[in-house]
């Protein structure tokens, strides 16, 4: 990034993976129904996200959330053109793109390799636990 666009970006809105996080309560930052949730994204699936859905956005990786400051990485995206136009017309809110992403996110191509290789992995045989052995007189 040149010098010219970082203080642009300070004008960006703000997106925490906090904020559409089903594990989340509304109390420890989640904005949005829980039933519209996705369970733990990143900020690398929200990256994605957006350039799929042709928004401008960078990632800080070394920003944390205030609430939750283990919970590392923000996703900056621009939602309107210095004009005020909006750059997708379909999204004109953040709440808007909060919902939108947060329904994107669980289709990921990261997300849905994880799930079949963990599917195929936990069907194992299963043993019985018990006392073994002799019984005893």
């Amino acid at each position: 990034m040149d010098a010219t666009q970082l203080p642009n970006i300070k004008k960006w809105i703000v997106m925490y993976p906090v904020y559409i996080n089903s594990k989340k309560t509304m109390a420890e930052g989640r904005r949005i129904a829980i039933a519209k949730a996705c369970e733990n994204p990143t900020c690398a699936e929200i990256g994605d996200c957006c350039s799929y859905l042709k928004l401008p956005f960078a990632i800080e990786i070394d920003k944390a959330y205030p609430r939750d400051f283990m919970q590392r990485g923000r996703v900056r995206v621009l939602l309107k053109k210095e004009d005020g136009t909006l750059i997708n017309p379909s999204i004109s809110s953040r709440k808007q793109l909060m919902l939108r992403v947060a329904e994107m996110v669980p289709r990921h191509h990261g997300r849905t390799k994880k799930q079949e290789t963990a599917s195929t992995s936990t069907t194992g045989p299963s043993h019985k636990s018990g006392k073994g052995g002799k019984k005893r007189r």
